[in-house]
C-alpha cells in the first residue's frame, strides 16, 4: 500500500501553488455547526448528542464565511447532529445569504413546524434536506430511536414547501430491496418533491453496529435504481457510492449532472463544528483548521487535497481502472488505521485527526476487478 508520506506525518500541512495551477472553486461545503441532536438514530456516523468541544462561536462563523466567500460562491449546507438546535442557526444562514452564498440545510425534520419554516426562508435559506428513511412511520421512526419522527419529517416537507423553499429528501438505503427506495420516492413525489440523495451509509460511528450488506448486494441495488429511473424527470443521485458513475455507463445512462462520483475533496469538503476542515463527513483527516488558516488556503494549498484530486495517486483495483476519473473509488471506505486493532473504518463525525492510515487505495466495497496490469 502506498501512503501519503509527504502528508502522514502532518495532514494539515500546506504548500503554496502558483495561481495558475490552483484548483476549481468548492461547489459544496457540508458545515456541522453543531453535534447536538434530539434522536438516537441506529445508524448515525458520528453518534449524536452532545456538542462537540470547541465549536465556532457566531462571530467566528461569520468569519468562516467571509473566508469562503473568497473562495467563490458554493452551496454552504448547515448541518449537524441537528442544525435548528444552535440558536444562532438564523444569523448564520442570513448572514451567509447577505454574502452571496446559497445557503441551504440538512434536518430530520423534527424541529422544524411551521414559523420555523418561514424563518428559515426569511433568512435566506434556498432549500433544505429532510431525512426520510423509509414509506412506513414504524420503520422510519425504529431507526431514529423516537416514536413521531416520520410524522414531523413529513409534516415539515409541507412547511418547507408552503415556505416556497425547495425541498430534497435524504433517505439512508439501509435495506437492499428496491421496493424501500421506490417507497420514499413515491412519498417525495407526492408531495411535491423532485430532489433525491440516497445514502449507502459507511459503517461508521453507531452504523457499525448494522450488519453491512454484501458487496453484490450493494452493486445490485445501485443498478436497480438506475435502472428504475432513467428518464424520470426527478434528480436521484447515489451517495457515498461513487461506482455508480461505472454501472451507469454499463447501462448507457447518461446524466450531465451527476460529476464524479466521490466528491471528496475536489469539489467538496466538510467543516467540522470546531473549525477543522476535512475531504468529507466520512473522512476525519484534518487538512487544517480555519481558525489558524483561512479556508481558501487550505482549500487550494492542502497536499492531502491534491492527493485526493490526482487519480495519478490512486493504487489497487481504483488505480488500474478505466473508471478511475469519474468514479474514483469512495476515500472514506478505501481509507485504513495503521493499528489493525482499530476499527476497520474511520469514526465518521470523530473529531478530525492526522492521517494516519491509505486514502488512496481501493475501494473495499467495489466487486468491479480491471484486471491485473500486464507488465
Amino acid at each position: 500500500m502506498v501512503f501519503l508520506s509527504s502528508v502522514h506525518r502532518e495532514s494539515g500541512e500546506i504548500h503554496q501553488l502558483p495561481a495558475d495551477t490552483l484548483p476549481q472553486p468548492p461547489r459544496i461545503i457540508s458545515w456541522n455547526i453543531t453535534l447536538k441532536c434530539p434522536l438516537h438514530c441506529s445508524h448515525c456516523y458520528v453518534d449524536a448528542g452532545k456538542e462537540a468541544a470547541g465549536v465556532l462561536s457566531t462571530e467566528e462563523a461569520f468569519g468562516v464565511i467571509d473566508q469562503i466567500r473568497a473562495t467563490g460562491t458554493p452551496i454552504v449546507v448547515l448541518s449537524g447532529g441537528e442544525p435548528l438546535l444552535r440558536r444562532d442557526v438564523f444569523e448564520i444562514a442570513r448572514y451567509g445569504t447577505e454574502q452571496g452564498l446559497r445557503m441551504v440545510m440538512g434536518t430530520s425534520g423534527y424541529l422544524l413546524d411551521f414559523d420555523t419554516a418561514g424563518r428559515l426562508r426569511d433568512a435566506g435559506i434556498r432549500a433544505v434536506a429532510i431525512s426520510i428513511d423509509s414509506e412506513d412511520p414504524t420503520v422510519h421512526d425504529s431507526f431514529r430511536g423516537i416514536d413521531g419522527v416520520w410524522e414531523r419529517a413529513v409534516a415539515a416537507i409541507g412547511y418547507c414547501r408552503e415556505a416556497g423553499m425547495n425541498v430534497q429528501i435524504n433517505m439512508s438505503v439501509m435495506r437492499s430491496a428496491i421496493g424501500e427506495v421506490e417507497g420514499v420516492i413515491g412519498l417525495g413525489t407526492s408531495r411535491g418533491v423532485r430532489d433525491f440523495q440516497l445514502f449507502f451509509p459507511i459503517p461508521t460511528g453507531r452504523a457499525r453496529q448494522i450488519e453491512p450488506r454484501s458487496m453484490e448486494e450493494y452493486e445490485d441495488l445501485i443498478r436497480q435504481i438506475l435502472i428504475r429511473y432513467p428518464d424520470s424527470g426527478l434528480s436521484i443521485r447515489p451517495t457515498c457510492a461513487p461506482q455508480f458513475r461505472r454501472i451507469a455507463d454499463e447501462l448507457g445512462i447518461k446524466n450531465p449532472a451527476w460529476g464524479r462520483g466521490c466528491l471528496a475533496g475536489i469539489t467538496y469538503c466538510r467543516i467540522y463544528a470546531n473549525g477543522d476542515v476535512t475531504p468529507c463527513p466520512y473522512l476525519p483527516v484534518r487538512a487544517g483548521n480555519v481558525r489558524t488558516t483561512s479556508f481558501g488556503e487550505i482549500w487550494n494549498n492542502s497536499l492531502l487535497f491534491a492527493a485526493l484530486r490526482d487519480p495519478a495517486r490512486l493504487t489497487g483495483k481504483c488505480g488500474r481502472c478505466t473508471w478511475k476519473e469519474s468514479c474514483g473509488g469512495c476515500r472514506a471506505r478505501a481509507y485504513r488505521p495503521e493499528d489493525a486493532a482499530s476499527p476497520l473504518w474511520c469514526d465518521g463525525l470523530a473529531a478530525p485527526d492526522e492521517l494516519a492510515g491509505e486514502i488512496c487505495g481501493e475501494d473495499p466495497w467495489c466487486p468491479y476487478d480491471p484486471g491485473k496490469v500486464i507488465l
